[in-house]
């Protein structure tokens, strides 16, 4: 055992509590800031009294001022909410007051909400919550009695309207309509009273119940006019002693229905309107500055912006006006009523708040991203939309106190949609570089193209190639301006230099060109038209518009330019040549004249007139007529005259006629001692063919060409005629061969003018038309004394062959008049039947058995003549049998078909 004296540690000393702690849950007791900080707002959420905050507050701020904030923050907090109190108490007591107030001023209760707003009255809390919108309520039923107002007013000039335009009709018209104009204006009336009773009346704006009065009264008189107006016309239409209605419209009408003449109604001598009495000029001088002071006060306030004050001026001005209106001027009134409007514009106006402008951007900016599928917004116009959205931020910051929260939601919305404008960006950055490579790399291909030999010599290529090149620079897409500034001059000197060759070709064509329309000038300007010189001249247009390309509009007036000459000369002839065939010929008369005689024969009916003037239309056609009429004046002149030289030069000309095949045969030559034949005269010309080729003109001999070919045309084509020996008569030493026996062409002469073409053209259409026609009635004239003469049993009614037609024979025609001579007998149904296959008829339905076993029986028999072959003895057996109404309709269908078939 140790001899130290044994020591006993002294125990550590225990802090005092705080004597907070207990009410603050060890809040000062605790270690760190943080513990503290955390068992403060677990306190806080107890909901202390304000001295315990107070206190605690006071001993904490020096110890731990973090965690000293949190318990400041409830203070103040508590300190706002009791000021909000008693704002939200004050504003209340103020809306309850305008709520209460019989009459309530739309911008009283519009001002309230913005001042309060002002004031930090807490809107969103009730009880003001609850009050603005009965606020609202109140407004918009005030609001809705205004606009009803004016629907009201319209629909009373509609119903004026409507009974004036009734005035302007029948009295009959309006008294059909009076019932339903009477239910309408009852209706109107009814609607007025409503609107008048309605407990919001008293708040409507001071210029509507007048409105709403005149509109009455206007409606009312017109309406007390209109109903004792349509009683005097009814009175009047019953009773004519009655007297008229006093509607000028219906006076006249009853006038009418009276009988008595409508007298223009005599003017009416108004009695002269009674001279003004002048107001005093004191009296004038006093008004006119009563107004003038009123209106100052209000303009005042209206160019100031007070709302309310602004209303009380306009009711004193209105006021003023009322007592004072009779005596100003009529440019004082015009100034009053200007600044009666401008107020009522700043009254409305008041109506928007800087707040409600800022919300419904925030709501436009927030709406951007959240848009319907597929109504997106792109980025240009999501560019655009964002800058319109803050030049209109701004300038509602402009007219009133900013708000740093609705801003920051603002800002927000526009920043997240901005990002579809920075990809947008992005992308178009991206595309422009593409495009600009794109392009040099066309730049570089127009460069390289036109180095080669590739781009010269078809001109056409050269054209289609640059134009291609022109088509992909302008579809290269989208580059910035400074870019497309760079680049264009690049562009216009590669594209020139490629296309330097074109342009010197098309400027030497263009040289080509001009002088080949001198000389289209020239063709068409000579006298004589040289068809060949012009077509030469065509081909060799075609030839340069085809090798050398020009733009379109400049080479269409070239060729317009070229073909003007040749066109004129063309019209020229033309015009001489129908000039030359508008004079009718002898033959053309001859043949007008035959036309004619057709046509009267056509309107008679008769078969062998209309054959004869047929053929005397196709002799005259052929002109004989005109022939056989010379022949006769020859032969009657014979006697009286001696013969003309004429006579005898006709004689030379036959005569060599007909010894040219000879001498062209290679027969000899008259002796050398023989006298000359006479001169022949020339004949008259008659016609004259309008042609210009080669060989067709007199001064001008045919060109030796191939001979003809058997079916040319004698007026076809130049050198067509060259190797014949006689080009109007027969070629008998051209027709061996695989056309030797055609025929000889035949002399038609000369051609017929366009009027008796077509003269006798018509004329035998109608005559084939016309004989047509006789011929079907003959035909059905002749079966009906057919059946008739089977009818009645009597061969002297039988027509004869000529009338019946070639088809039957003078055989079968005896066959029929012995059996119509005898009485009737025997069956007549098979004989029916084998008519009805002859003429391939249709067979009555309940006999349809009864002909497919007859021709099954047929088929057996061979050697048996068939239906067709025996079909008129068939029709005599039918004869002989007994007629009846459907034996006759069968045999008259087979009869009708068999006497046609030629």
């Amino acid at each position: 055992m140790s001899d130290a004296p044994e020591t006993h540690p002294a125990p550590a000393k225990t802090p005092e509590a705080h004597p907070l702690d207990a009410l603050t849950g060890g809040a000062f007791s605790a270690a760190t800031s943080g513990e503290r900080a955390s068992r403060i707002r677990e306190w806080l959420t107890t909901q202390p009294a304000p001295e315990q905050l107070q206190e605690v507050f006071k001993e904490l701020s020096g110890r731990d001022k973090g965690a000293a904030r949190a318990v400041r923050e409830r203070i103040d907090e508590l300190r706002r909410a009791k000021n909000q109190e008693a704002i939200a108490a004050e504003w209340a007591d103020k809306a309850q007051a305008l709520l209460a107030a019989s009459k309530l001023n739309i911008a009283d209760a519009l001002a309230w909400q913005r001042d309060a707003a002002k004031a930090g009255a807490p809107l969103s809390r009730e009880p003001l919550s609850l009050l603005k919108v009965q606020l609202a309520d109140r407004v918009k039923v005030i609001e809705d009695l205004q606009h009803r107002v004016q629907v009201q007013r319209e629909a009373a000039v509609l119903l004026a309207q409507r009974i004036e335009v009734l005035s302007t009709k029948s009295w009959r018209d309006a008294q059909a309509a009076l019932e339903v104009l009477r239910a309408d204006v009852q209706h109107w009336q009814d609607q007025a009273e409503a609107l008048s009773g309605d407990p919001s009346w008293a708040s409507v704006e001071a210029r509507f119940p007048p409105l709403l009065d005149a509109s009455r009264t206007q409606l009312l008189v017109v309406w007390d006019a209109f109903q004792p107006a349509v009683a005097q016309a009814v009175a009047a239409a019953e009773d004519a002693q009655a007297a008229l209605p006093p509607v000028p419209v219906w006076a006249d009408e009853l006038r009418i229905a009276r009988g008595v003449p409508v007298e223009a109604p005599a003017a009416v001598e108004r009695p002269a309107r009674a001279p003004k009495p002048k107001a005093d000029p004191a009296v004038v001088a006093k008004a006119g500055q009563a107004v003038r002071d009123a209106l100052a006060k209000l303009e005042q306030e209206t160019a100031e912006g007070h709302g309310k004050a602004s209303v009380g001026a306009a009711a004193a001005l209105r006021g003023v006006l009322k007592e004072h209106g009779r005596h100003i001027d009529a440019a004082l009134e015009q100034q009053v009523h200007a600044a009666l409007v401008a107020a009522g514009e700043l009254e409305g106006w008041q109506r928007w708040s800087a707040d409600q402008v800022r919300e419904e951007l925030v709501a436009k900016a927030e709406a951007l991203l959240k848009r319907p599928e597929g109504q997106s917004l792109g980025g240009r116009k999501m560019q655009e939309t964002l800058r319109q959205l803050r030049e209109q931020w701004k300038q509602a910051d402009q007219g009133g106190t900013p708000n740093h929260g609705l801003w920051k939601k603002f800002d927000e919305a526009c920043n997240a949609a901005h990002k579809v404008v920075e990809a947008w960006l992005d992308k178009v950055r991206t595309d422009a570089a593409e495009h600009k490579a794109q392009r040099m790399a066309l730049i570089d291909e127009v460069k390289a193209w036109a180095e080669t030999p590739a781009a010269s010599g078809d001109w056409k290529a050269v054209n289609r190639a640059l134009h291609q090149f022109g088509d992909r620079w302008r579809a290269g897409g989208h580059v910035g301006e400074k870019i497309f500034a760079e680049l264009q001059p690049l562009w216009k000197q590669a594209i020139a230099a490629a296309a330097a060759p074109l342009e010197a070709a098309q400027k030497d064509s263009l040289a080509r060109r001009h002088a080949m329309i001198e000389e289209a000038g020239a063709l068409g300007a000579a006298p004589t038209l040289r068809i060949d010189a012009i077509k030469a001249l065509q081909q060799r247009w075609q030839a340069e518009a085809q090798g050398v390309p020009l733009d379109r509009k400049h080479e269409q007036k070239l060729w317009d330019a070229f073909r003007k000459p040749i066109d004129e000369a063309f019209n020229r002839k033309t015009a001489e040549r129908e000039k030359g065939a508008g004079e009718p010929t002898a033959r053309d008369r001859a043949v007008l004249d035959a036309a004619k005689a057709l046509d009267a024969a056509n309107a008679t009916g008769d078969v062998q007139q209309i054959r004869a003037a047929m053929a005397a239309l196709e002799a005259a056609l052929r002109g004989q007529a005109q022939e056989r009429a010379e022949a006769d004046a020859k032969e009657k002149s014979k006697p009286n005259q001696t013969p003309a030289p004429a006579s005898e030069a006709q004689a030379a000309i036959e005569t060599e006629v007909e010894s040219a095949p000879d001498a062209e045969s290679g027969a000899e030559a008259p002796a050398e001692g023989a006298a000359p034949a006479p001169k022949p005269l020339a004949r008259p010309v008659v016609a004259v063919r309008g042609d210009d080729r080669p060989g067709m003109r007199k001064e001008a001999p045919a060109a030796l060409g191939r001979g003809g070919r058997p079916g040319d045309r004698r007026d076809a084509r130049p050198g067509r005629d060259a190797g014949r020996p006689d080009a109007r008569g027969p070629r008998d030493d051209m027709r061996s061969g695989r056309f030797g026996d055609r025929p000889a062409y035949e002399d038609r002469g000369p051609r017929l003018g366009d009027a008796a073409f077509r003269a006798q053209r018509d004329a035998m259409e109608h005559a084939q038309q016309a004989l047509k026609k006789l011929a079907a009635q003959a035909h059905g004239e002749a079966l009906t004394q057919l059946l008739t003469a089977w009818e009645k049993r009597d061969a002297a009614l039988l027509p004869s062959a000529q009338e019946i037609g070639g088809r039957v024979t003078p055989a079968v025609r005896g066959a029929w008049t012995q059996a119509l001579g005898k009485a009737p007998a025997g069956d007549a149904s098979q004989a029916l039947l084998r008519l009805e296959i002859a003429a391939e008829a249709p067979t009555p339905a309940e006999h349809l058995s009864a002909r497919r076993m007859l021709q099954l029986q047929l088929l057996t028999r061979r050697n048996d003549p068939a239906p067709t072959e025996t079909w008129g003895q068939d029709a005599a057996t039918v004869f002989a049998s007994a007629s009846d109404a459907a034996s006759a309709r069968r045999l008259q269908n087979v009869l009708k078909a068999l006497l046609r078939k030629q």
